[in-house]
């Protein structure tokens, strides 16, 4: 018999209620994962964001730390 689910908090739960008994031996096996979509340059969409990472400039040396403050006008720390 074979029964689909999908993993919830590192549990595997049924998609369809199924009484096993206590003990049973079950064996899973992972589906297979889709393949990573690709645009018109052959990129998947980490490799497209990838040009948005690395450090911002122009920011407060305090932007870390006053983040609050910046962003919604809230006392500095």
């Amino acid at each position: 018999m074979t029964y689909r689910g999908h993993v919830k908090h590192g549990v595997v739960v049924l998609d369809e209620p199924m009484a096993l008994p206590e003990g049973a031996e079950v064996r899973v096996e992972v589906a297979k994962q889709p393949a990573q979509q690709l645009d018109r340059e052959g990129r998947t969409l980490g490799q497209k964001l990838l040009r948005y990472a690395g450090k911002a400039h122009g920011l407060p040396h305090d932007a870390a730390l006053n983040h609050d403050h910046y962003l919604y006008g809230t006392a500095k720390r």
